[in-house]
């Protein structure tokens, strides 16, 4: 039996992909003109003249630092996280003790606890510590406040694995180290991705820490970078946004390679 072409779906397919694509329509051809061109012939027109100036204007007036120093907060952060988070979720799950378990609560009331309410507390013991205008002075604050929901979405992970998996590793012998690394992470990789998508994405846009605990251009990341586009002379719009492709991006190729996984280890949250 033929089926009836379902026109309603397809209308609002048409206009899904409008609202998508009319945003990166003006954003990628915007960065493909001047300022000029932009500021006479607005920003739907085709422009009068394609250029790749602003992103190679971008890269040599900065920007191009940012990005190296963006990508090192972000692998640094990811690094711990990796470190930390495993361990720590494998803990919970399989221990019985009420220690592991008021860790557990302890990490989730870091959810409750914006970065705000705490940034003052913060800046003192960053600059106490010595670490003012460094990069490290980012990195480990942005790292602990990726522990409480990395730990969240790994737990939830762990949790999924059969407990006579576990019990046919222990008949073998294997130590609790061994069942961890040859059980636990392979089972838990798509927990591991949500992780590393999750805590990649909190250190790439993170703003209010690279803000308010670094100061010179040599530490500035892609968001401050971003942010000082805007002058009291106004904003050079195609500049800004070639920026913001570039800035976009490594996160992008990262959800492209990690998207399937991210999404499963997403769906294990609650465990079962």
């Amino acid at each position: 039996m033929r089926r009836r072409p379902n026109w309603l779906a397809g209308l609002g397919s048409l206009v899904w992909l409008a609202l998508v694509g009319l945003p990166l329509y003006v954003l990628l051809l915007a960065t493909l003109r001047t300022r000029s061109d932009y500021s006479t012939e607005g920003p739907l027109s085709l422009p009068a003249e394609w250029t790749f100036d602003n992103y190679l204007t971008d890269l040599s007036n900065g920007f191009g630092q940012d990005f190296l120093n963006t990508l090192v907060v972000t692998a640094s952060v990811v690094a711990i996280v990796l470190l930390l988070v495993p361990p720590l979720a494998y803990a919970i799950v399989r221990a019985r003790g009420r220690t592991t378990g008021w860790v557990f609560r302890m990490f989730l009331l870091g959810l409750a606890i914006p970065a705000q309410a705490v940034i003052v507390p913060m800046f003192y013991v960053i600059s106490k510590a010595g670490l003012y205008d460094h990069l490290i002075g980012v990195i480990l604050p942005t790292a602990a406040f990726c522990l409480p929901v990395c730990t969240l979405v790994l737990t939830g992970a762990m949790r999924d694995i059969t407990p006579e998996l576990y019990e046919a590793m222990a008949m073998d012998g294997a130590s609790p180290a061994r069942v961890f690394r040859q059980l636990v992470l392979p089972l838990s990789r798509g927990g591991l991705s949500s992780v590393v998508v999750f805590a990649a994405l909190q250190a790439w846009n993170g703003f209010l820490f690279p803000l308010i605990l670094t100061q010179s251009d040599a530490t500035k990341v892609v968001t401050l970078g971003l942010y000082e586009f805007q002058t009291e002379h106004g904003v050079d719009v195609p500049g800004l946004l070639s920026a913001v492709v570039l800035s976009m991006l490594p996160i992008f190729i990262v959800y492209l390679f990690a998207r399937r996984a991210l999404v499963q280890g997403l769906m294990g949250v609650g465990g079962k």
